[in-house]
């Protein structure tokens, strides 16, 4: 079966008209014959929108029941049984109500599309996932639901719906989107004219990004090789030598007059691994391009050209920025060179070649510059080899001249020549090679004995001899050099590895990177040296220990400047790196540039880190501020609308209220007042807690006094808790009235939670020396992986009603707990639902001290002075002694009583 296809209305912000414009296609195909169905279409109230529905079929909604409400969500069973050829979606990043088959709207879609139905959906650009934090940092607003990234660029077609910021305010002030109730509020925070804008330029962006991709695609397919200036994108090749700093801001300059043009730098190497770059110098290129908002990559090839030009035409670049070449005018007689090559190869993509301070200076060999191939020892048996065996090769060659021609000694001599290669190197096999053509015109030449040759064949024998042995000494030479250079890099390459794994396993990797090369090479100490911010230029600044401070060290003592050790290494302006112990020669010091440059980046890694740890508690109180202030927005501005509203009605002399009308509006008043103060109790504790500034009065307790008292806070609303606590169950030491806070907050979550005619349950027993109370409600539950999340303040977890609370319920409870001694943890309902497990440590039996009698005394007065006020904020009607077993009330509590409870409160 062939799976369907997904289009998508992509939108910048809500109201630019996907819906409209989804519907507007589907009529269309309907027009064109295709059987067309609306699976889930969300209108908002906008009129135009449900007229443009008109006679389309439309797929009856499933009804789905939560928390005692029923909810409608698309009928995937009945589209399916249906089997249209289009099925109009909307809102593809949409969460589905808790019951759903499936989380989310998109994976609903996934099913249609594996039916081999084509979906017609629409999403928003801040509802996908890589943007999620960008979004919400433009306009400050948290998107919950989200859609993968993954998903919308599967998509066989994107649709970009844009409106200019002017045009959808203007038709938000006109109505056309939202209810006029809410037409001032949006336009004064989301729907600003910068947060537009920024969200248009986003969504501009990852549709480009989509078209790229598409474009790739297609170019692969159809085996298009050729550049499409589609977009400029800018390659610089990198040598790794001196002038690539140069190169690289040059071709940030080019891309830079493009906007959205891209810049990469690329290094090619020889596949042979030996003619290498500079290490130190391409670490720290490659820092300058990602600084500068690029990419780095590395390729590997022979032909250096050819694979510059196939990277190019890879990622379609436009232009391709060469240095001017660094060889010398001679070299360039027998070669054209790799800006040149590549030039006349490079078809339809510019190539700049630009010039610097390092033309025409030669390039250095790139390990073992000013050495020889092989060591001193074999060099001098070569020598040896030579001077000794030329003349007892001589004798026995000469004793046997009746018997040998002139062809055969010539070989004699040549295989002599090769074995000198062999063992010492060119030199001594050159030095061999002219001595032995001597020897052969003296001794084995007519006329003999003297040094001149008679024949002519006689002269070619002996020159293409000279020719020949020098060509083996050259080749033998080059391959040991080859060898020596292979060993090296194979050496270094291993150190490096060796560095990179210690550096990516360590916790600390400036450290380690310097402790490894200092361990590498023997030496006492490594010292990375970092100029003073206020040093003042010099010519005695380099080396004046004024002028430094050092960033890192390891070993003995350290150096104080880059004078100070045996080597020093810059590495740029602001660091140095300076090594203590005995001089390195000229062929570690590349490797050593490369620690260099790694230590720059390590010591740049850690600062960043150490910024991020200090930015990261501001980052929370942020991300705690911003939460904040999304929750209580509202939370608190409806309560404190309606007591206003209800003291406004009251004051009014226009209308004339009955006494019920009256009592009424001040129990309203009364109810939202009260909950302004649990909103504004609940704050200050949690900030208390986190400031660490909780006072607590711990006392013994009994959990059948603490639970009533918590029911009884909660009212008539509470009575239907069944509670099951043993009159025999130990006492735990608790802060009474924190105690009765917990638990209001755990019974009160557990009612909003519970399906009617199953109400929640307060259960208690002792285990293990510890008093253990369960809430169970047999609500929908917590997933596993959301348990610990919920405990997060400003959090409401599947919690459709955002104005139940600011989600402080949960997170207050378990920092009250654990302050108290106690623990707080989730479990599941046997049979659907959540249980919150409440544990305190049960007290031990013992005589009762002085102190703990007037801990209790404290803690009963706080208790009473708790329900004391509690009563007088009730209605006069509900102002009752409490029922039996629902807690103690003393009743010595006097006005007197009261108003020292108040000053208490006060202080």
């Amino acid at each position: 079966m062939a799976v369907g296809q997904l289009r998508i209305y992509l939108g910048a912000a809500p109201g630019v008209g996907k819906t409209y414009t989804m519907l507007q296609e589907a009529h269309r195909r309907r027009e064109r014959g295709t059987d067309v169905v609306v699976g889930f279409v969300e209108t908002h109230g906008r009129k135009h929108t449900e007229a443009l529905i008109g006679d389309l079929d439309v797929v009856p909604r499933r009804q789905v029941a939560y928390r005692g409400a029923t909810f409608e969500e698309m009928d995937v069973d009945a589209i399916l049984a249906r089997r249209p050829e289009v099925a109009v979606v909307d809102e593809l990043a949409h969460t589905n109500v808790p019951g759903s088959r499936n989380t989310k709207r998109w994976q609903d879609i996934q099913e249609l599309l594996d039916a081999g139905i084509t979906v017609l959906s629409t999403v928003n650009i801040q509802h996908f996932e890589s943007l999620n934090d960008v979004v919400q940092q433009i306009t400050g607003v948290a998107q919950h639901e989200t859609v993968p990234d993954e998903i919308a660029r599967r998509a066989e077609q994107v649709e970009l719906v844009d409106m200019t910021p002017e045009a959808l305010r203007r038709r938000m002030a006109h109505g056309n989107v939202y209810q006029p109730d809410k037409i001032d509020a949006a336009l004064g925070n989301y729907f600003r004219v910068g947060n537009l804008t920024a969200l248009r330029e986003l969504a501009l962006l990852w549709l480009a990004d989509k078209v790229d991709e598409q474009l790739d695609q297609y170019r692969a397919a159809h085996k298009i090789g050729g550049t499409w200036e589609t977009r400029e994108r800018v390659v610089v090749a990198l040598t790794g030598g001196p002038e690539g700093d140069t190169l690289v801001r040059r071709a940030a300059r080019v891309a830079a007059r493009s906007k959205g043009s891209e810049l990469l730098a690329v290094h090619v190497a020889r596949s042979d691994g030996l003619a290498g770059a500079d290490p130190a110098l391409l670490a720290r290129q490659r820092v300058l391009v990602e600084n500068l908002g690029g990419t780095y990559h590395h390729v590997v090839g022979n032909d250096v050209a050819e694979a510059l030009l196939d990277f190019a035409r890879g990622v379609n670049a436009t232009q391709l920025v060469l240095g001017a070449s660094r060889r010398g005018r001679l070299a360039q007689l027998f070669a054209a060179g790799i800006g040149v090559s590549t030039t006349a190869r490079s078809g339809p993509i510019d190539v700049h070649l630009v010039t610097h301070e390092q033309i025409g200076q030669g390039r250095r060999r790139p390990l073992l510059s000013g050495r020889a191939a092989l060591s001193r020892s074999r060099r001098i048996a070569g020598f040896a080899l030579a001077i000794a065996g030329l003349p007892l090769l001589t004798v026995l060659l000469a004793a046997m001249r009746g018997d040998l021609a002139l062809a055969s000694d010539i070989l004699f001599y040549l295989a002599w020549v090769i074995l000198v290669a062999l063992v010492g190197g060119m030199w001594p096999a050159v030095l061999t090679a002219l001595a032995g053509s001597l020897l052969l015109n003296y001794y084995f030449t007519p006329p003999l004995g003297r040094f001149t040759i008679a024949e002519t064949e006689n002269l070619l024998s002996l020159a293409v001899f000279v020719v020949i042995a020098v060509a083996v000494s050259a080749v033998v030479d080059t391959a040991a050099r080859r060898t020596r250079e292979a060993a090296r890099a194979s050496a270094d390459a291993s150190t490096l590895a060796t560095v990179a794994g210690s550096v990516l396993r360590g916790d600390r990797p400036l450290p380690a990177l310097l402790e490894r090369l200092r361990e590498t090479f023997g030496l006492e100490s490594v010292t990375l040296l970092e100029r003073r911010p206020d040093a003042q230029p010099s010519p005695d600044s380099p080396h004046d220990p004024a002028s430094w401070r050092i960033a890192a060290n390891v070993g003995g003592e350290p150096c104080a400047a880059p004078g100070e050790g045996a080597t020093d290494v810059p590495i740029d302006d602001d660091l140095a790196l300076v090594l203590r112990g005995h001089p390195l020669p000229a062929e570690d010091r590349r490797i050593i540039e490369a620690f260099a440059a790694q230590a720059a980046l390590a010591l740049r890694q850690e600062r960043l880190s150490q910024e991020a740890a200090t930015a990261r508690p501001l980052a929370e109180a942020d991300k705690m501020r911003t939460a904040l202030l999304a929750a209580v927005s509202h939370d608190l501005r409806t309560p404190l609308a309606s007591a206003k509203a209800a003291v406004t009605s009251l004051r009014s002399h226009d209308v004339d209220f009955s006494p019920d009308d009256r009592e009424e509006l001040l129990a309203t008043a009364d109810e939202s007042l009260d909950k302004l103060a649990r909103l504004v109790a609940n704050l200050l504790d949690m900030s208390r807690l986190q400031a660490g500034a909780l006072g607590l009065s711990l006392a013994e307790i009994g959990l059948e006094d603490a639970v009533p008292r918590a029911l009884d806070e909660l009212g008539p609303y509470a009575r239907a808790v069944h509670v099951r606590i043993p009159p025999e169950l130990p006492a735990v030491r608790a802060d009474p009235a924190l105690l009765e806070r917990v638990l209001v907050n755990l019974i009160s979550n557990a009612l909003r939670f519970s399906p009617p005619g199953r109400p929640p349950e307060v259960t208690a027993r002792e285990q293990d020396g510890a008093v253990r109370l369960r809430v169970v409600d047999h609500g929908p539950g917590i997933p596993d992986d959301a348990r610990e999340h919920m405990f997060q303040p400003f959090q409401r977890l599947g919690d459709r009603d955002n104005h139940n609370g600011v989600g402080l319920g949960l997170a207050l409870s378990r920092g009250l707990a654990e302050a108290m001694g106690g623990t707080l943890v989730p479990d599941t309902t046997p049979g659907g639902g959540l249980t919150m497990i409440l544990t305190f440590p049960s007290v031990e039996g013992g005589e009762v001290t002085t102190a703990d009698v007037a801990t209790e005394a404290a803690a009963a007065e706080v208790a009473d002075r708790a329900i004391v006020q509690r009563l007088r904020r009730r209605p006069s009607s509900e102002r009752q002694t409490p029922q039996a077993g629902f807690g103690r009330l003393r009743t010595s509590a006097t006005t007197a009583d009261e108003r020292r409870a108040t000053e208490r409160d006060k202080q």
